[in-house]
Order: structure tokens, then sequence, then C-alpha cells
């Protein structure tokens, strides 16, 4: 029985994990919150799942690595020198981050490259995401997940063919660009719909989460596919046999 050790345990996350551990016929070694040691929770665990914070990233990998264990990170929000962390560490032990770890949100990114790769620049990108009031990063990890799968399809980046925030007079829209529009309020656990138009016509592919719970699901997937992997950073779409 795989003993799955979850970080970020006190939230709502945590609990919908340690019900999604149990469904799949694993086990909850233990979990950690803020201030949490997560050395002793790696010790005791076979894989580690982190939904916790950015702030707390370089230490839970020092822990898994210090175990030699594998991680699934499903925090959001990070910067560049977080995924060098992740990239250092997956030198060292197997690594899978992800900003949804949603089975339907994986294979949505799919068909967003799959359309950016077949349409062209004449189509314009469009990317909608609503999150609960409580959401404290813009856009959503998940958004910006669905904006790398076109641009990749599209050979642009993302962070320079972008445009967010949109207010006053902007001017016209940048031909190729990818737009991203964010929403807070009430509990709503994730929205995401991309919109692909062009003069005549529209796409538009959603995506909507009921509850945390398939996020949960998803997470324990990954973990049981991943625990027996070499060191290494994998993705999804692997754990889904699309890459």
């Amino acid at each position: 029985m795989t003993r799955i050790g979850i970080i970020g345990n006190a939230g709502r996350m945590g609990q919908a994990l340690a019900t999604a551990i149990a469904d799949a016929g694993a086990s909850v070694s233990g979990g950690i919150d803020k201030g949490g040691d997560p050395l002793s929770l790696a010790a005791e665990s076979d894989i580690l799942v982190d939904f916790s914070s950015p702030q707390a990233l370089e230490a839970n990998l020092e822990a898994a690595v210090a175990a030699n264990i594998p991680i699934v990170i499903g925090t959001t929000g990070f910067v560049e020198r977080h995924h060098w962390l992740i990239d250092t560490a997956a030198d060292r032990i197997a690594v899978l981050q992800t900003g949804n770890t949603s089975l339907g949100v994986t294979l949505l990114a799919h068909l967003v490259h799959e359309a950016a790769l077949r349409l062209g620049e004449d189509w314009d990108i469009e990317i909608a995401e609503m999150h609960h009031r409580h959401k404290v990063d813009a856009p959503s990890g998940t958004a910006l997940l669905l904006g790398e799968a076109a641009a990749k399809a599209r050979g642009i980046d993302l962070a320079r063919d972008s445009e967010r925030g949109r207010d006053g007079v902007t001017g016209a829209r940048a031909r190729g660009a990818i737009g991203f529009a964010s929403l807070r309020g009430g509990s709503v656990a994730g929205d995401h719909t991309v919109y692909l138009a062009s003069d005549d016509e529209r796409i538009e592919l959603t995506h909507r989460a009921e509850n945390r719970m398939v996020f949960a699901r998803g997470a324990v997937k990954a973990c049981l596919w991943l625990h027996d992997k070499p060191a290494g950073r994998y993705t999804m779409p692997q754990v889904l046999g699309l890459a």
C-alpha cells in the first residue's frame, strides 16, 4: 500500500486528498500544514503531495530529496526561481509539477494545443477563468497552463505575447496574442473557457470543476503513477499517456 504524505492538509484540499487517497486504496502517512516538519513527514512516506504555498516549496523539495522519494506539486503562483528549484530537485528525484491536477483539465490543455496548432493567427485566443473569492493569484495556474499549451502550439512566448488586465483605451488586440481575463467571487472551485474566434466562427472549450475532488483524485492518480519513476521532471499529460 503506497503511503502518501500530504503537505497542506489542514484546508479543504487536504481533506479532499485524504478521501481520494483512501478511495484509491493507498494510505495517508501523515500530513502537515504551515509550520510543520516536511522532513519528518517525508521519512514516513513513499511519496509527497504538495498543495501548500510557494514560500514552502524549497523546504518541501529538500525533504523529498533527503528521503529520496517523489513529490507531486499542485501549488500555483510560482516564479522563475521556483521552477529552478524544481529542476534542481528533479536531478535527484521524480517531480511532477502542474498548475492543475484535474484529469479533465489535462485533456482540455491537449485539445487547446491541437486547436491552436491547426488554426492560424486569424483565430484570436482568449482565456477566461473564474475562482472563489479567496484565491490570491491571477491569472490562475490553470489559465496559464492552457495559455502555455496554445503558445507552444503556435511557437510563441506566452510571457511576451499575452494581454492581461485590459482597462481603458487599450487599442486593438495584438495579432497572435493570447488574452486573459480573471473573475473572482463566491465559492467557485474553478471554471475555465478557451475561446478561439475568427471573423466568421468561434470555438469554445470549457471545463468546470464542480468541487475539489476532481483535483484530489487527479493528484492521487499522479502520485500512484509517479511513485516508481526515476529522477526527472514529469507532467500530467504523461499520466494520461498524452505525451
